[in-house]
């Protein structure tokens, strides 16, 4: 039965988040069970692209993005594919009308096999847009079921979430972006020379999408609002940590939330939503 085949589908996809991401997973549990499975999909198909430019290394990455691509193409065209974790996105992409936003994050995957270093902050607002703000709106597709309203209205809220939340990967990962990737993504740091002026720089920018970002999430229907709120804490905690670390060491390390840590902020954030003070 098709309908066994989409249930493991989804399996699949959400194996897949809680293998890669156990900050979005556990966000992902504090959602309504009726929007859990769409969000999965979301996440395992972005995850699994991410991880095709970024760490496939020794295979030829290229080919292997090009077959994702064309595969996930023919899953929409098919309504079927014998990849579950496209079997899985391509109803969700078909639901919610996401084609746009899909090629536009694939598009910045791709770039991510070429181009190493953004100069201009128009590269790098486009950039962060394709890879982060469309599914920041994705996601909210699925949270406001459609309704083209709530949509608009939250929207650049959502973009603001998704950028800051890539920022904030880009700080912390920026060790392994520059030995490992061979990548630059902020045009204020020239040759890989973090200082702690231009992290000063970086946090600020990060802390007024943040401040933009939470905006939205306190309007954001009750069934996705804790979950989206947690992760923004989860992210605000991690940023306070980057702010306080001298520039020097995060090209020398990669720093973490502990799991102790992510369960005090789950506590927390609970607390609040309970108390309807978010």
């Amino acid at each position: 039965m098709k309908a066994l085949f989409d249930t493991s589908s989804l399996k699949c996809s959400k194996i897949i988040t809680k293998e890669y991401s156990t900050s979005f997973s556990w966000g992902i549990r504090l959602f309504a069970p009726a929007i859990r499975p769409d969000i999965y999909a979301i996440y395992g198909f972005v995850r699994y692209a991410d991880e095709i430019v970024d760490s496939f290394h020794g295979y030829n990455q290229e080919v292997l993005f090009k077959e994702f691509v064309n595969d996930y193409q023919n899953a929409l065209q098919r309504r079927i594919s014998l990849n579950p974790i496209l079997n899985a996105f391509q109803h969700v992409v078909i639901k919610y009308n996401l084609q746009t936003y899909v090629d536009d994050f694939l598009k910045r995957m791709e770039a991510d096999l070429y181009i190493t270093e953004y100069e201009t902050d128009a590269e790098y607002k486009n950039y962060i847009y394709g890879s982060a703000d469309v599914v920041g709106l994705m996601c909210l597709r699925v949270f406001v079921n459609n309704n083209d309203a709530q949509f608009n209205a939250l929207k650049a809220s959502a973009r603001y979430l998704g950028s800051a939340f890539q920022k904030v990967n880009f700080l912390r990962d920026i060790k392994d972006d520059t030995e490992l990737l061979g990548r630059s993504y902020f045009p204020n740091i020239k040759n890989n020379n973090l200082n702690n002026l231009a992290k000063a720089d970086i946090i600020k920018d990060i802390e007024s999408d943040f401040n933009e970002a939470y905006k939205g999430i306190v309007q954001l229907p009750i069934e996705s609002r804790l979950g989206v709120y947690l992760a923004y804490k989860y992210y605000l905690k991690l940023l306070h940590k980057l702010k306080r670390m001298d520039s020097k060491r995060l090209l020398c390390e990669r720093i973490r939330i502990s799991n102790p840590l992510k369960l005090v902020i789950l506590t927390k954030a609970y607390i609040r939503y309970k108390l309807n003070v978010i």
